[in-house]
């Protein structure tokens, strides 16, 4: 799986360079630098960044509120201003000459857990490339938990399926992370295999497993192995239940203990 993650990581970003203009949709904050330029209009250039207030201070028109806008947003609120007796159809564009320090929590199965700082527009799977990417124990989940947009929103959780972002390449789940995110890399779950099989054991749980698939994974049946009368031993709140004579199809869940009888005969 890690191989498979390295290659997609490389797939993401080389992706991710021909769309520059995610940019744009970077929503700017407090501590921002900004380069400020006005078509035609040289002596306008500024560089400035945004004050706790979340304003900058322009040439003619003094101080803008911008924090909070796009940076596309940012540059037709300029452009307005400039335009209220100063400028004719003033052409304006802002870029990001130095981000505010942002940062990402990373805990779980990754090699580095850690705070990892942002620079621009970050995906999670770049963010897990800072992280030394996952552990030979990582499950197939991450889950990102972000704070609300305000005091009565509440947090947002965001679940990716790390088995289709590596495996099958589905880049809807590799998601924009932002300033405060923490992200949790949980620990796959195990099952057990005992009894008549060629390599009684534990094994790395994946989704969809069933009860063949298990006994596969463990080496397959023994010439002992009485096939028809192989029970699951699972618990249920806290509870050992015995699930007699199941079938090579039902399901298999974390934690448990597919057991193969040896035959009468």
């Amino acid at each position: 799986m890690l191989r498979n993650l390295f290659i997609a990581a490389a797939w993401l970003m080389l992706l991710g360079s021909f769309a520059p203009a995610l940019s744009q949709d970077y929503v700017i904050g407090e501590g921002d630098l900004l380069r400020i330029t006005v078509y035609d209009h040289p002596d306008l250039s500024t560089v400035a960044r945004i004050s706790g207030d979340g304003a900058i201070l322009f040439p003619l028109i003094g101080s803008v509120k911008v924090a909070g806008l796009t940076l596309s947003q940012a540059a037709k609120k300029v452009a307005a201003e400039l335009a209220e007796g100063y400028i004719i159809s003033p052409q304006v564009t802002i870029f990001i000459e130095e981000y505010r320090s942002q940062k990402v929590m990373v805990m779980g199965q990754v090699n580095r857990p850690g705070l990892y700082e942002l620079k621009g527009f970050t995906t999670f799977i770049e963010v897990l490339s800072k992280a030394g990417d996952l552990t030979k124990d990582a499950g197939d989940k991450a889950i990102i938990k972000r704070r609300g947009e305000g005091p009565e929103r509440p947090e947002k959780v965001i679940t990716i399926n790390l088995r289709r972002l590596v495996e099958m390449g589905d880049t809807s789940q590799d998601v924009p992370v932002f300033d405060g995110d923490s992200i949790y890399i949980s620990k796959a779950g195990v099952y057990f295999v005992s009894g008549e099989v060629k390599k009684p054991d534990s094994y790395k749980y994946e989704e969809g497993l069933t009860v063949l698939k298990a006994v596969t994974t463990a080496g397959g049946f023994s010439d002992k192995a009485s096939t028809g009368r192989v029970k699951i031993i699972r618990k249920v709140k806290g509870k050992e239940e015995i699930l007699e004579r199941v079938s090579l199809d039902e399901a298999v869940f974390p934690d448990d203990i597919i057991v193969v009888p040896e035959s009468f005969f």
